[in-house]
């Protein structure tokens, strides 16, 4: 029996796929440092569409991807969130007089940030950076002439 006679035995078509299992971690470990899809792609020195059929075809790289950009994206919200409310947090002061050097522990203290507030509120709250305000009615204008008259007014 020949295979063309089977057909559940038909070869595979196209090239054989360049994706290894230890792409999951590593695809992990670059989303952890924000790595976006067109990144990982000239990483494994593929095309974004060939990242994506990965995605489609192996479940644990796509996992991997979205655990990383997640735990990232957490982290980012985390530090813009403490940016934007300010926080404090210990720190060793090291000086050297004369040829001593002394630790100090202090704590370093960080202003609320109005900037990072604003960025929050943005992307949480759905804030807007401009405000529409539509007109009606007619505009009227002043013309004044530098005499002291009367003003005349124009439409």
């Amino acid at each position: 029996m020949t295979k063309k006679e089977k057909p559940e035995e038909l070869l595979p078509m196209g090239r054989p796929t360049a994706y290894k299992e230890e792409y999951d971690v590593q695809a992990m470990k670059l989303c952890l440092l924000g790595a976006t899809d067109e990144r990982l792609a000239n990483f494994f020195e593929v095309s974004v569409t060939t990242i994506n059929t990965w995605k489609e075809k192996y479940p644990n790289f796509l996992l991997s991807i979205r655990e990383g950009k997640e735990e990232a994206d957490a982290n980012v919200a985390h530090a813009l969130y403490n940016r934007a409310l300010g926080y404090s947090h210990p720190h060793d002061h090291i000086s050297n007089f004369q040829g001593e050097i002394t630790v100090t522990p202090t704590t370093k203290h960080y202003a609320p940030d109005t900037g990072a507030a604003f960025i929050w509120l943005k992307n949480r709250s759905n804030w807007k950076d401009k405000q529409e305000v539509e007109h009606s009615g007619e505009v009227v204008t002043f013309n004044m002439d530098f005499t002291g008259n009367n003003p005349q007014t124009t439409k």
